[in-house]
């Protein structure tokens, strides 16, 4: 099953926004607009993962529902913030913050901290996808193809999970360098070797699936 976000934000455009990115993304998205209401809701969604506005409008601001969440329950938190103030930043920890986003944020910057925070609590996804004849399941760590298996590396399939989740959309190299080795620093001919060995595996049983987008980077088409 995808992990169930819970996004708390009081300012509409934002918590539309990010309900529509969670549900592109395969996420189970609930979205309240106000601390109580959320509250209310996580009861009964039971969250993995809450994406907590720090300054909520009305009622009970973000460190107040941070708290009575994880009174409630293990649920992931993220919190989403305008500033970087250090005593705001230290009421997070103490509240139970897993994770800071400051506001204005990237969309792919948002996603990689989204799953480094689930990964960090336990909570990855597992999801089952399916492009075409390519099935990954991220729960048994099982891919197939045609009906055929594939043995893949660590590296080979956390690659693959990345482009299989957002068949049809650009994934930079410098993306794919942050969300599998947790930065920018590695040579993008990494990422290069690890592409290639996949295809080759993807295309003992098949037609190219992964394919270059010149001087941005590789994108997964069915």
């Amino acid at each position: 099953m995808n992990a169930r976000t819970l996004v708390v934000e009081d300012e509409q455009v934002v918590r539309d926004l990010l309900v529509a990115v969670l549900r592109a993304e395969g996420y189970e998205v609930s979205a309240a607009a106000e601390g109580g209401e959320a509250l209310k809701q996580a009861k009964t969604f039971a969250p993995d993962l809450a994406v907590v506005d720090v300054r909520l409008g009305t009622g009970p601001d973000g460190f107040t529902v941070a708290r009575r969440l994880r009174e409630q329950s293990d649920v992931a938190l993220l919190f989403l913030t305008g500033a970087d103030e250090p005593d705001e930043l230290r009421a997070g920890f103490e509240a139970g913050a897993d994770l800071y986003v400051t506001k204005p944020f990237s969309v792919d910057a948002l996603l990689v901290q989204v799953e480094a925070v689930l990964a960090r609590n336990g909570k990855s996804r597992g999801g089952k996808w399916e492009v075409g004849d390519l099935v990954v399941d991220e729960g048994s760590r099982v891919v197939t193809r045609g009906g055929h298996r594939l043995d893949l590396t660590h590296v080979e399939f956390e690659l693959l999970c990345r482009l299989v989740r957002r068949p049809g959309r650009v994934l930079t190299t410098s993306q794919l360098l942050s969300e599998l080795w947790g930065y920018k620093g590695y040579s993008r001919n990494v990422v290069e070797r690890h592409v290639s060995a996949l295809r080759r595996k993807l295309e003992e049983h098949g037609p190219r699936l992964i394919h270059t987008v010149r001087s941005s980077g590789y994108v997964l088409r069915g």
